[in-house]
């Protein structure tokens, strides 16, 4: 299948992912970007890219690769969505209280 990341064409197939990454060990998911399932391994998406294309991982994007995995059929899931974390009170010493882990007290 030819497919395009970042700018320049590649020529990929199925069976040359998976010989790609055949003695590839997965590094730890840093969760941007999401992971590709490939054999019984998940790795994280700019590594199979960086494997697959040789080129740097700030050359393409995640999506570019997970476009072109889904089109190769392998199981590809997109990153967790970040939890934004609010403070329940405007009073900062209680805000430093709770980032602290320490009880509330009541003044």
């Amino acid at each position: 299948m030819r497919c395009v990341i970042a700018r320049f064409p590649f020529d990929l197939t199925r069976s040359g992912v998976l010989e790609s990454m055949k003695d590839v060990k997965p590094e730890p998911a840093a969760g941007e970007g999401g992971t590709i399932v490939i054999g019984r391994r998940r790795y994280p998406t700019k590594q199979v890219g960086q494997v697959i294309t040789g080129q740097d991982r700030r050359d393409f994007s995640a999506g570019e690769v997970l476009r072109a995995m889904a089109r190769l059929g392998f199981t590809c899931h997109a990153p967790a969505p970040a939890v934004a974390v609010t403070a329940p009170t405007t009073d900062p010493y209680q805000r430093a209280s709770a980032l602290l882990g320490a009880p509330l007290l009541p003044f």
